[in-house]
C-alpha cells in the first residue's frame, strides 16, 4: 500500500472504547513507520475523524496529536443540533438522499482535510487520497452497517481510494446484495481473522482485493505499570466484563453468577489475587459497572482489586502481568493474547471466534459464547480445560 499520500482515518468511535483507541494508536504508528521504510514524507496528513475529539485527546491520541503523527477532528453531530436536524430530515424525505446526513457528519473534517491537502509537502497527485475505514469490526453489527455503508459513499463521491482495515464480517450477512456491493467498492479489505477472510472470498470478493492481517492493535505499545502490590506478577487472574455481552446472554444473570462463581474458585483453590480491568468506559456501556458489582462481592477478601480508567496500553500493562485472562471486550483479550497471557474469550461474535481459530487453529476451549452459557460453572470448566493445555 503506498502511504505517500494524505491519509484520513474515518469511523473511529472515540478513545472511552480502549479497542478503539489500541486501533487508531496502532495504525498511526504504523503509517509513520512504514512512511518512513518507503522514504515518504512523514509530515503528509494524517487526520482521524472522531466521534470525541475530548475523549482521545484525554488518552494516547492526544500525545500522539502533539507528535505531529496525526490531527484529530470531531465529526459533526446533528442530534445535537436541532434546526440542521430538522432541516436535513426533512430535505431527505423530499429527496431521499440518506448519504446527506453523513455529508453533514463529516463537513468539518472534509473542509479541514482540504485545507491540510494544500499544505502539504509535495506528493504523487497520481495517487488518490487514502480514506480507511478503521471501525471494520462494526460491520458485524447489523444495526451499523447502513451508515458504514452510507460512509464509503461519502468519501469514494469525495475523490478517496478507500481501504477497510481490521474488518470481522459474519459471513451469512455477506447475502445482502447491498452490502456485497459496498464491500467491492473498496480497493483493500483487510480481515483480521480467517473466518471473515474466507467468508469474503466464498462470498465471491477478489482474492486480489483480500488481505488476511491480525487486527493492529496486536502491535500495541505496553506501558509499564507500577501500583505497588495491585497486581501481582503471574500471581493475579485478570477479567474483563461488559455490559454488551450481558445483554446477549439467554439465560438472565448467567453471566454474572459465572463470574462471581469463577472468582470464588480462584479464592478457595489458588493464592492469586483477582484484578478487575475495564476496557470501555462510555456512559452507555461502561465495564466498570458490572466489574463493580463483581468488586463488591468480594471486596472483604482483600485478593481483589478494581483497576481504574487510564490508556489503552496502560490497561495492557496490567493485563500484560496477569498470569491468566478472561475477557468479554475483543481488544481486551487481544491485549492478553499478545502478552502472551494464556487466555479465555468470553465471546458473543465472529470477532472472537476468527481471532481465536486463528491463534490456536480452533475456537473451542478458547471461545465460551455467552449465548451458550446454560450452567453457574460453565466458566469455571473452560478455565481449567485451558489450564490443563497451558
Amino acid at each position: 500500500m503506498n502511504l505517500n499520500r494524505p491519509i484520513v482515518l474515518y469511523m473511529h468511535a472515540g478513545s472511552g472504547n480502549h479497542g478503539c483507541e489500541a486501533i487508531a494508536n496502532s495504525t498511526v504508528k504504523l503509517i509513520a513507520s512504514k512512511r518512513k521504510e518507503q522514504g515518504a514524507d512523514t509530515k503528509l496528513p494524517v487526520l482521524i475523524v472522531t466521534n470525541s475529539v475530548a475523549e482521545d485527546r484525554k488518552y494516547s491520541l492526544g500525545d500522539l496529536e502533539k507528535e505531529g503523527l496525526c490531527t484529530l477532528v470531531e465529526e459533526r453531530h446533528i442530534d445535537r443540533v436541532f434546526v440542521d436536524h430538522v432541516l436535513y430530515y426533512g430535505y431527505r424525505k423530499i429527496t431521499g438522499d440518506r448519504e446527506s446526513f453523513l455529508r453533514y457528519r463529516f463537513k468539518d473534517a472534509f473542509k479541514l482535510f482540504s485545507q491540510m491537502v494544500k499544505d502539504a509537502p509535495e506528493w504523487d497527485k497520481s495517487q488518490k487520497p487514502l480514506a480507511v475505514s478503521i471501525g471494520g469490526d462494526n460491520y458485524c453489527y447489523p444495526e451499523m452497517v447502513q451508515d458504514l455503508i452510507l460512509a464509503h459513499n461519502v468519501f469514494r463521491k469525495k475523490g478517496f481510494e478507500t481501504i477497510l482495515w481490521g474488518c470481522s464480517i459474519e459471513p451469512d450477512s455477506l447475502k445482502d446484495p447491498v452490502l456485497y456491493k459496498d464491500l467491492c467498492a473498496y480497493s483493500k479489505i483487510y480481515a483480521r481473522e480467517s473466518i471473515t477472510y474466507n467468508g469474503l472470498l466464498n462470498a465471491g470478493i477478489s482474492a486480489d482485493k483480500l488481505v488476511l492481517r491480525k487486527d493492529p492493535a496486536f502491535m500495541l505499545d505496553t506501558s509499564d505499570v507500577s501500583d505497588g502490590d495491585v497486581v501481582k506478577q503471574g500471581k493475579t487472574i485478570g477479567i474483563n466484563l461488559s455490559p454488551m455481552v450481558i445483554e446477549k446472554e439467554k439465560t438472565p444473570g448467567i453471566t454474572m453468577e459465572n463470574y462471581k462463581k469463577f472468582i470464588q474458585y480462584i479464592f478457595d483453590n489458588t493464592d492469586d489475587s483477582v484484578a478487575l480491568i475495564p476496557h470501555v468506559v462510555w456512559s452507555g456501556s461502561d465495564d466498570r459497572k458490572p466489574l463493580t458489582e463483581l468488586y463488591e462481592a468480594f471486596k472483604d477478601t482483600g485478593r481483589i482489586a478494581l483497576i481504574g480508567d487510564r490508556p489503552a496500553e496502560g490497561l495492557k500493562g496490567y493485563i500484560a502481568k496477569c498470569s491468566f485472562f478472561v475477557g468479554a471486550r475483543t481488544h481486551s483479550t487481544i491485549a492478553a493474547y499478545s502478552s502472551n497471557v494464556p487466555t479465555l474469550v468470553i465471546g458473543y461474535s465472529v470477532k472472537s471466534k476468527g481471532i481465536a481459530t486463528d491463534l490456536f487453529g480452533t475456537y473451542k476451549n478458547y471461545c465460551l459464547p455467552v449465548q451458550e452459557l446454560s450452567e453457574p460453572d460453565s466458566l469455571i470448566k473452560a478455565y481449567n480445560k485451558i489450564k490443563e493445555t497451558a
